[in-house]
């Protein structure tokens, strides 16, 4: 019998649409994950819509909500996965911007990143987390080295502004990993991905990331270049399936709606499952 191996999952949840724990869930689940959903907000959909209604949980709500599961004996988890990937911001034309409060980038720094073992930050994400700034490939390792001083053994810069020698339509992501040794020796893998850009914006995509890539690590432990490939792979399926479905759905060459350009999860089953390997990571 395949040990069980669970995920305790504290996100937002959608009643329509694919972000947050409705992101991770489906994926988790295909790939043999029991998964406990802790929900942080209930909205009606995600806040890329026009309008949107629902509820936040506070703090003693969550804690409320954990201590019914602890009072049964069934708060035992494998991993938790908080989307808290960490978002705090992005950068739009150039320029970064915050999505929380520039008050919570302490938080972040102090409390939440030196007990996380995966990161996913984003450029900017990882530059507001290290105090600097990336312009080059050197930059952004040394950066990620000093992600790992604060204590996760792997860090991922989902996205960069880096240039790739395969042009503008191409865009970099950075991995890099520390392997300990049954000696007590530490070794570093880095690796450096090429992805092409989809010309849409989706919404949930941060959120299937690093619910895969929490599967594809476990199931490849100390191999980040694989976990990536399948990760990234992945991704560009569920990508290219949606683009492709909300364009059709448009019509006569317009603009897709938020609601058209949902991620096609449950179309792209067999792909989350069993990745065609598109995407190839370079060992640096």
């Amino acid at each position: 019998m395949e040990e069980e191996c669970r995920v305790l999952s504290i996100q937002s949840h959608v009643v329509r649409g694919y972000v947050g724990n409705r992101a991770a869930t489906f994926p988790l689940q295909v790939l043999g994950f029991e998964i406990d959903a802790l929900n942080s907000v209930q909205f009606s959909n995600h806040t890329g819509y026009p309008h949107w209604k629902g509820q936040v949980l506070n703090s003693n709500e969550l804690q409320e909500l954990y201590e019914g599961l602890k009072l049964n004996n069934v708060n035992k988890y494998d991993y938790v996965l908080t989307v808290c990937d960490p978002v705090m911001g992005d950068k739009w034309n150039g320029e970064g911007s915050m999505y929380v409060p520039e008050d919570l980038l302490p938080v972040y720094k102090e409390k939440v990143v030196p007990v996380a073992d995966i990161i996913t930050p984003n450029q900017f994400e990882a530059e507001l987390l290290s105090g600097r700034k990336i312009h080059s490939q050197e930059e952004a390792l040394a950066v990620m080295d000093v992600l790992h001083a604060m204590g996760p053994d792997t860090v991922v810069i989902t996205s960069s502004d880096l240039p790739s020698p395969r042009g503008s339509d191409y865009l970099i992501a950075l991995g890099s990993q520390r392997i300990r040794n049954p000696d007590g020796s530490v070794v570093t893998e880095r690796i450096r991905m090429e992805m092409h850009k989809v010309d849409a914006v989706f919404v949930g995509t941060g959120d299937l990331f690093a619910a895969m890539l929490l599967a594809w690590t476990h199931k490849h432990p100390n191999n980040l270049k694989v976990a990536c490939e399948k990760t990234l792979s992945a991704m560009h399926h569920v990508l290219q399936r949606t683009i492709a479905c909300a364009k059709a759905q448009a019509g006569g060459g317009l603009k897709p709606s938020p609601s058209q350009l949902e991620l096609r999860m449950v179309q792209s089953k067999k792909d989350i499952e069993n990745p065609e390997i598109v995407v190839q990571a370079a060992v640096l």
